[in-house]
């Protein structure tokens, strides 16, 4: 925030420690999910607890709220509104925090903590029984949660709503349904449509899947000395510090381009992450250093994930490294590689699902979230209705739990409010990418020219530096010129099916 009075500079070193302590326990998830040791889960519990605990107080004590109010009177008229936007911000989370009890902040940590050691074995035993037991304890902590933070929602929300606020701030149930509503009626028949491409039946060796997403990684301005790539039973990005970046990706048996577009998925939100206004650590610490929103996050990722890494030009580029690292090349030519990286066959796992039904994915996890937090559903009837509604919506049937409502970390973590995120993310990508188009030409014409350089020049500039100043609607407005809506999204796929099809 520049040169700054002595408030602002107290209450900047403050937030630094803070963040210091939130990196320490970032840096620790990051452990517990790559390398740490299942036996070391309970002792992980008391770590994590005893710093959200301490990062708690930090943020909710009278020292810091004196701290911030210090610093909104040293407010000019001509102060910068980006200063004004970080102490509303501050003053946003204090409230919040002060709603809160201690001890229900180290609950949660610990129950996190429980939840995700017990759906790993829960998830690999294929048994949702065992993994029961610690989902209650997290809906009735949350529920807890949400009944605190209501005194500091500045409008009138439910328990869901509240919860889903650090992850997509403003968002309503209303206006989800809103823009849910003309997927549920215009995917659908675009499913029926379309024939089952299916995946090539190919068989990558791992290491050829770990060197490819190296490569991958190395084209796109991966750096060494700022970035770390692991691997994880679920795939995920990370930012431990202003100059340490993590992603993990994982090879599963029988998806042969799963690594490779996981890799180009979190190395998406990892870029969003290292282009949000933090050039000389100043704003690392302030709010306006952080992710509008993890569907603006969410964006970023699908973006590089379906727009680059799905595309045909990208396909047409990459195909001979695939084939020389095979010593064949059993999709006949680029458009069968396209084609094999497009599987047009709904399926049971999310993080595998084609970007027809994606979103019908997130729709049935919105649906049960609400069920399970809002209208009293019984955690054992979570199996059957997520099989029923599988059924309707995608025409599918898990056989396991493991292919059902135990393949997500987010509900072993107690993260209700998150899912809806990734299908905004699709929404938002389509209309960002229709406004980048319109500035700097086609996509695939840039990205067929190997200038997918160009493509985060222009997101560097249009998208990244705005941090937390809007929420995603704002952002969305503010970069396209109209409001977030689904046709955009519609539109795309249907210009991609089209493609498809004639690349028979």
């Amino acid at each position: 925030m520049g040169s700054a009075a002595p408030a602002l500079e107290a209450l900047h070193r403050h937030l630094h420690t803070t963040r210091l302590l939130g990196s320490i326990s970032s840096t620790l998830y990051y452990d517990q999910n790559t390398v740490m040791p299942a036996a070391g889960a309970a002792w992980r519990g008391e770590q994590l607890a005893l710093l959200a605990g301490q990062l708690h107080e930090r943020q909710s004590s009278d020292a810091y709220a004196d701290l911030v109010a210090a610093a909104e009177a040293d407010l000019q008229p001509a102060s910068p509104p980006q200063q004004r936007r970080n102490l509303e911000l501050l003053q946003l989370e204090l409230n919040r925090q002060r709603c809160l009890d201690p001890a229900l902040v180290g609950a949660i940590a610990r129950a996190q903590s429980k939840g995700n050691a017990i759906w790993q074995q829960a998830r690999a035993a294929k048994d949702f029984g065992a993994f029961a037991p610690a989902l209650r304890e997290l809906i009735r902590l949350r529920r807890e949660q949400a009944g605190q933070l209501a005194a500091a929602e500045p409008v009138a929300r439910s328990p869901w709503e509240i919860l889903a606020q650090p992850f997509e701030p403003d968002i309503s149930k209303a206006r989800l349904a809103q823009l849910f509503a003309p997927l549920e009626a215009g995917i659908p028949p675009l499913l029926e449509q379309v024939a089952s491409t299916g995946p090539a039946g190919v068989d990558l060796p791992e290491a050829l899947q770990e060197r490819l997403c190296s490569e991958l990684l190395d084209s796109w301005g991966y750096d060494s000395r700022r970035c770390q790539r692991s691997r994880s039973p679920h795939p995920f990005s990370c930012t431990v510090g202003p100059d340490d970046f993590r992603i993990t990706t994982r090879v599963v048996a029988g998806q042969p381009f799963s690594a490779f577009l996981a890799t180009a998925h979190e190395w998406g939100h990892s870029l969003y992450e290292q282009g949000l206004p933090r050039s000389d650590d100043h704003y690392f610490p302030w709010p306006l250093g952080e992710a509008t929103s993890m569907g603006v996050h969410e964006s970023q990722s699908l973006f590089w994930e379906c727009r680059v890494a799905r595309g045909r030009a990208f396909a047409e580029r990459w195909q001979p490294r695939f084939c020389r690292g095979l010593g064949a090349d059993p999709w006949r030519g680029a458009a069968g590689f396209w084609r094999a990286l497009n599987p047009l066959r709904p399926g049971l796992i999310r993080v595998e699902a084609d970007e027809l039904s994606y979103t019908l994915h997130i729709v049935l996890r919105f649906e049960l979230e609400l069920a399970l937090l809002e209208q009293e559903m019984p955690v054992e009837e979570l199996p059957e209705r997520w099989n029923r509604r599988m059924g309707e919506l995608l025409g599918l049937q898990p056989r396991t739990d493991a292919e059902g409502c135990l393949q997500d970390i987010h509900w072993a973590e107690g993260l209700f409010g998150y899912f809806p995120s990734y299908a905004l993310g699709h929404l938002i990508s389509a209309q960002i990418a229709e406004a980048l188009e319109a500035q700097i030409g086609p996509i695939e014409t840039l990205v067929g020219a190997g200038q997918e350089a160009a493509l985060q020049a222009w997101l560097a500039e249009q998208v990244w530096p705005l941090g937390r100043m809007v929420n995603a609607e704002e952002l969305v407005e503010r970069v396209t010129g109209r409001p977030l809506g689904a046709e955009p999204f519609l539109a795309y796929l249907r210009t991609k099916l089209s493609g498809l099809a004639a690349a028979r």
